[in-house]
Order: C-alpha cells, then structure tokens, then sequence
C-alpha cells in the first residue's frame, strides 16, 4: 500500500499530517479556522534521587478536554457547525501535535534548574502526538479491517523514525488507553505516541536485564531467548502466524495480558518488513476480539509498543506490543492498590496458564 502523507500547520501553529489511502485525496482547502493560543510551554522534568528517576511536571494539563459530548469531539472530522483538531470533513489515518502535551521543544527560557542540591530541573524536552485511527466517532480499533490496522502501522513507522531523530529523544512510545475504566477521557478512537525525554523505569529495567543476559550467554538477546521458549512450551501461546506469535506471559502482573512480537529481533516498527506489517493486523484484530469475548463486553485496556531506546543499549531491544486489561472477571477490575502502588510489587489474581486457556477459547 503507498500512503499520501500531507503535513499541514493548525492555527497555533502544530503540525498535523494526514495518511490516506487513496493517492489522489486532495487536502489542500481546509485550513484550520479556529483562533488558538499559542501552544503551552514544555514540562519540567524535577529528579528523584531516591528513586533514581525522571519525573515530569505538566500542569498545563489540567485543562485538557474532557469526556466532550459526541457531537463536540476535537478528535472527529470538522463540520459546518464545528471546528475540530482535524480541519477535514473526513479522514483515513491523521496525526497532530497533542495541545496539552506532556513533552514539546518549547522551551521557557525562564525555567528554574534546581530545587535543592538533590533535585536538578530540566525542560521536558520531546514531543507528544495523537493518532485518529478513523474518523469514525463510534468505531474502535478492533472494528478496523486489516487494511487500515496498516496505514496505522505505517503512519507509526513513519512518526517513529521522524520523533527518534529528534534531539534529546530517548524512545518513543505509541500506545493506545481504550475505556473509561483506563481512564480515557477522549472516547473516539485513538492512540497516542509519546517522545521521551529520558529512558523510562520499565526500560531502564528491562535494559538491565537484558544486559546481564547478554553477558551471561555471550551475546544472546533475551526477550529473543524468551520469545523462542515459549514458542516451544506452547502453553502459553494465544495465537500466532508465519510472521508473530501472541503469548501471556509466564509472570503477568495482570489479569488478561498478552504480548505480541515479530518471530525475528526487529528494533522499531520502521525495520518491520511488507510482510511483517500485514501480517501483524490480521493477529493483533484477532487478540482484540478474544479480549472483548471474554466477558461479552467491550474490554478496557492498554495496548503499549515497546521499542528500542535510540542511544545506548538500542541493540538489546526487541520490538514488541503489550496489551492487558484491568479487567478480571465481568464485574470486577485489579485496582493497583498498596502493594503495586505504592511497592510496585504485583500480585495477578489470574494464573497465567488459566488466562492463556480462555483467550484461546474465546471467540
């Protein structure tokens, strides 16, 4: 499939880039006739010594948008009666610059940088997008044919590789919150893809690992190792084709948690081949729909790309697409109360073989 990529400007001057499929789709006449206020500065980023991490400050974001009624949605088409976030009536695949971004390149040059000896300050340098998979207020991502789930795909391959080149970018993360019980505050569906300033915990625990492996074993990658066991245990393996394989985890933190990962190391969506995007919509549409047979319900989840850093320990990665729900039975949810909040020690109240055995029942 080759894609019309149009980068347009809003009124406040972000970028927006339509991806459609039909080659001769014309974008020229639909400017943005809103009168926006410049965009917000960039966050701060305050540094937790006891923890040893980064933490981002953005209270800009209080004001976001929030759970709009349907016919004011900044995520649909703009119509006569109102001016969305996408000038266009209609829309195939469409990303923008987020307007309550947690991370930009608009920096306040009146930024403090320290709050005590332990404490340095940065600016939350990076940058923060929305992805509309269909201009379809009502539809869902698991609604998507195989066709779109590929613009998709391609329009991230392309936002990977042009947010990776971005100074003081250290990963970028797409991923997509689905359901008021995540705590969506946007119903349309979307995604989001994030451009961190910094190597995020779970990365930097996972690189750690990694490493150890490496040097245990000479070099082997370890989510490779990983990926290859269970591919031999079999017991875990929800679905799987010629080109990816969808297991539960051995030692899920949550109820119903699947990854899904190339059957080769692949380091970002953009060094996935042609057959490699087209084989992963099939699959990933299919996990989707065993997720919401479940319990005969849309099911609430998180679907997160985890690709490889863009600087040091880039070739311990190994691309992957986590999806898990807080969702545990019908009419319960996993709230991360005292011990995964507050110790981030998980307790699954599902074992994972039982987890693995009703999404292969599901239908």
């Amino acid at each position: 499939m080759i894609l019309k990529r149009t980068a347009i400007r809003l009124s406040d001057g972000r970028e927006l880039i339509y991806f459609d499929e039909t080659p001769s789709t014309d974008r020229d006449g639909w400017p943005d006739t809103r009168q926006l206020p410049p965009p917000p500065p960039t966050s701060q980023l305050r540094y937790d010594p006891l923890l040893d991490e980064w933490v981002a400050v953005a209270a800009h974001r209080q004001t976001r948008t929030f759970l709009p009624p349907s016919d004011k949605c900044p995520l649909c088409p703009s119509t006569p009666d109102f001016a969305s976030e996408i000038p266009a009536p209609d829309y195939d695949v469409v990303v923008f610059e987020n307007q309550f971004p947690s991370f930009s390149d608009r920096i306040n040059a009146d930024e403090v940088t320290e709050l005590t000896d332990l404490v340095p300050v940065r600016p939350g340098v990076g940058r923060c997008e929305v992805v509309c998979f269909t201009s379809d207020h009502n539809s869902s991502f698991g609604a998507l044919t195989p066709e779109r789930v590929r613009t998709v795909v391609d329009a991230l391959a392309d936002r990977t590789r042009q947010m990776s080149s971005l100074p003081g970018v250290a990963q970028v993360f797409p991923f997509e919150n689905r359901g008021i019980e995540i705590g969506v505050t946007l119903s349309h569906p979307h995604g989001q893809i994030y451009a961190y300033p910094m190597v995020p915990p779970h990365t930097q625990a996972a690189l750690r690992a990694a490493q150890r492996h490496a040097e245990r074993t000479g070099g082997r990658n370890l989510y490779a190792d990983v990926l290859e066991a269970e591919q031999k245990a079999q017991v875990r393996v929800v679905a799987a084709n010629e080109h990816w394989t969808a297991y539960v985890p051995a030692a899920s933190r949550w109820p119903f948690e699947i990854q899904l990962a190339p059957n080769r190391q692949v380091l970002d969506i953009p060094a996935l081949t042609d057959a490699e995007r087209d084989a992963f919509g099939p699959i990933y549409l299919d996990i989707l729909k065993r997720f919401d047979a479940l319990f005969d319900r849309p099911m609430p989840y998180i679907s997160a790309w985890h690709q490889a850093v863009t600087g040091a320990g880039r070739e311990l990665g190994y691309l992957h697409l986590q999806l898990f729900s807080i969702r545990r039975a019908a009419d319960k949810l996993k709230y991360l109360a005292g011990s995964e909040s507050a110790m981030g020690a998980f307790v699954n109240d599902i074992v994972p073989e039982t987890a693995a055995q009703l999404l292969r029942d599901a239908r």
